[in-house]
């Protein structure tokens, strides 16, 4: 099952059972498998399948995971492609990595330690990794503010995915939305604006935003004209991924959700996980091959949709 089919079967299924969506989101951020259960290295290295890229804060480099070698692992490569590096070495899945804002820690999920999705950071060379959350429940998807003080995430230790707050050392965790937003359903993928003022997410199958203080909870997008895995430009412009249009696509909107654009127009196969460059100049993505089998590749373009080109080789 392709990550972009797991996607739309979260959505589909919220309503449905909150157990299957848990265990549908971590097989699609993290294993290759869809048990949540550790898979040792595989011999011989099998399809790249990149997917989850963040930017440095300077621009020059992007970090990303790999089941190149079997399991889910964390690389650097830099913006031309170049100087590939992997950073995590465990028979655990490590995944969907995030830099600090000063360049120094990248967070990142794994289920190394005890069987269940926590948050670690480690430094940008991979020394140093320091586990954050401590339980029994998922703990996946971190994003820095853009001061370094927080770190925003997802948890279903409530009982269903919300976002969550604590401190960038791990200290004062506490649940953020269904405190601070409505009830409307289980909430993904949190990301902050370059202001700090507001944090982006999805719920079911629309973005959706809110002020770090809890107020302005706003919708943007009213499905099927949907929007999924949002991430801000510098300039607080949105940009997301989206099936309105069959396929899935990258597609980019005023933070008022209006002005939509779409960015990609993708063959055999589909476009998902934007992320805006620092600079807002950028976007890098993953390509998912029609089918969801073979590799994925992360794909960089400007931020207009012009000037594409493949990053990560179809084996490394």
């Amino acid at each position: 099952m392709s990550r972009l089919t797991m996607l739309r079967k979260l959505a589909d299924m919220e309503r449905m059972s909150t157990w299957s969506a848990t265990f549908l989101l971590v097989a699609l951020l993290l294993a290759p498998g869809c048990d949540g259960t550790t898979q040792a290295p595989q011999t011989p290295p099998g399809p790249d399948r990149a997917g989850s890229p963040s930017w440095s804060p300077d621009g020059s480099r992007i970090v990303f995971y790999s089941e190149h070698d079997g399991n889910a692992e964390i690389y650097l490569i830099d913006v031309d492609g170049a100087n590939r590096t992997r950073l995590t070495n465990h028979p655990g899945d490590d995944g969907y990595p995030a830099f600090s804002p000063d360049g120094q820690r990248i967070s990142f999920d794994s289920d190394r330690d005890e069987g269940s999705f926590e948050i670690y950071t480690m430094n940008a060379d991979g020394s140093d990794v320091r586990r954050l959350t401590y339980n029994s429940a998922r703990d996946v998807s971190a994003s820095w503010a853009p001061d370094g003080s927080q770190i925003a995430w997802m948890s279903d230790r409530s009982g269903r995915f919300e976002i969550w707050l604590m401190n960038s050392d791990g200290s004062n965790q506490h649940q953020f939305t269904d405190v601070a937003a409505p009830s409307l359903g289980t909430h993904w993928f949190p990301q902050w604006s370059s202001n700090g003022d507001y944090l982006a997410f999805h719920v079911e199958r629309d973005v959706h935003t809110v002020r770090t203080n809890g107020s302005d909870y706003t919708r943007l997008t009213v499905d099927p004209d949907n929007g999924m895995v949002p991430s801000w430009t510098p300039e607080g412009h949105l940009v997301f991924m989206s099936w309105r249009a069959g396929t899935t696509e990258i597609y980019r909107m005023n933070a008022d959700g209006s002005d939509v654009a779409r960015l990609t127009h993708t063959e055999m196969g589909e476009s998902i996980d934007p992320r805006v460059s620092p600079d807002g100049s950028k976007i890098v993505y993953t390509w998912v091959p029609a089918g969801g089998t073979g590799s994925k590749h992360l794909m960089l373009m400007d931020i207009d949709g012009t000037n594409m080109k493949q990053l990560t080789e179809t084996t490394h």
